[in-house]
């Protein structure tokens, strides 16, 4: 049996590996001069590839059921036995975010192409697919494992959705996930490269939707960051759907509006030559001092300080709302929600129920997950899931 994987990211690698070790003869097709190119940027160069928590409930479609038989039938355990058997041991954190022990994608991205290609595969670069059904001509099964437009300039694109499309397969619109926000605010600009661990509230037509702890880095744009990036999924397909989306930051965590209030009079009375700004100071990075006080209208210079006016800074700082104007795009989200309608995908064997023999895997579906290596993790289980269907109807 000779099969065709077009795209030689996460879960085209690991389904070729599948297959090749079971006697299947694989081509492996991919668009940039090096495969694996978005596992080497991935966690900042560490690569999060996998969480020992997996649920359907981390992941977000229109069709949420659908991961349950894949996360199920190839968990985490059994992937770690996988790639321990490839010489790859993991670290596991208290929180459950897998990183290969050498704290480098590059384990990664070497451990999969050494053994795809000690297994026989043939990976094929610099090699475009124009049609699906074109190449299907030549091979008894084809495994569409393109990805999404996320991180193009890593080769992020289109393809499996017009690959799909060639089927009859309906495409659930797609949108930026895991990336920055573009904010409605000159101050972000003014406050870029400030940043503080505090928390953003969603809100999606006025109603407050959630809640995320984390850093928060002011930028050019608008605000990045970890807390940011948790919150995009669910901002970025609001945005979408044209409805109105804001998020509130508080920048100090550890303080409720009382507290901080009282603090800032305190330190008002007992030091009478400080000014507002000096006080802030105390608490905050300059630039973000600067931006609270400009959004309210108050000289920094300012030493007369009643409760009114310290509890309009206090509010300001523990809820500072910001208009949402869009996301900062496909460019430089990490994954993409939307993607090929699940509904028309076997859930137990990833193929197309338009077409035999013809599987989509990994993020060219409408599945996205949340941050923490649930990406990667949906990766290999629908990889694994497809090689042993492929396997069981091998010629």
């Amino acid at each position: 049996m000779k099969i065709a994987i077009i795209g030689a990211g996460a879960s085209g690698l690991f389904c070729a590996i599948e297959c090749a070790k079971n006697g299947v003869a694989v081509d492996l097709y991919e668009q940039n001069t090096k495969p694996a190119k978005k596992i080497l940027v991935s966690g900042n160069g560490r690569c999060n590839i996998s969480n020992n928590s997996l649920n359907s409930t981390d992941f977000f479609s229109q069709n949420p059921t659908f991961v349950e038989y894949a996360l199920k039938n190839f968990g985490f355990e059994h992937f770690e036995k996988s790639v321990n058997s490839l010489g790859l041991l993991l670290n596991v954190l208290e929180d459950g975010r897998a990183y290969p022990l050498s704290n480098e994608a590059k384990s990664v991205a070497n451990t999969f192409i050494q053994t795809a290609q000690n297994l026989g595969v043939k990976i094929i670069t610099d090699t475009k697919i124009d049609s699906l059904l074109k190449l299907k001509e030549n091979y008894d099964a084809v495994v569409v494992a393109t990805g999404s437009e996320a991180a193009s300039h890593l080769g992020g694109c289109s393809d499996g959705y017009k690959f799909a499309e060639e089927l009859g397969h309906k495409i659930i619109p797609t949108y930026p996930s895991l990336v920055q926000l573009e904010l409605n605010s000159n101050l972000a600009k003014k406050m870029a490269g400030a940043k503080v661990d505090g928390e953003v509230s969603l809100y999606i037509n006025g109603m407050k939707e959630n809640t995320i702890a984390g850093d928060i880095l002011f930028t050019n744009y608008g605000v990045s960051g970890f807390a940011i990036l948790d919150i995009s999924q669910m901002a970025s397909e609001s945005l979408l759907n044209y409805q109105a989306v804001d998020i509130a930051v508080n920048l100090l965590p550890n303080f409720n509006a009382q507290k901080l209030s009282n603090h800032i009079q305190k330190v008002a009375k007992t030091n009478s030559e400080l000014t507002i700004f000096d006080i802030l100071l105390g608490l905050l990075p300059t630039k973000i001092v600067n931006g609270v006080l400009e959004s309210l209208h108050i000289v920094p210079q300012t030493t007369t300080l009643d409760t009114k006016l310290s509890k309009k800074i206090a509010n300001q700082i523990l809820n500072w709302k910001f208009e949402v104007s869009d996301t900062h795009g496909f460019r430089h989200a990490e994954v993409s929600g939307g993607g090929v309608d699940t509904s028309e995908i076997d859930e137990k064997t990833f193929q197309s129920k338009k077409e035999n023999n013809i599987y989509f895997i990994g993020e060219v579906l409408d599945v996205v997950g949340r941050r923490g290596g649930y990406n990667f993790a949906f990766a290999w289980s629908s990889a694994y899931t497809a090689s042993q269907h492929i396997i069981k109807n091998k010629i």
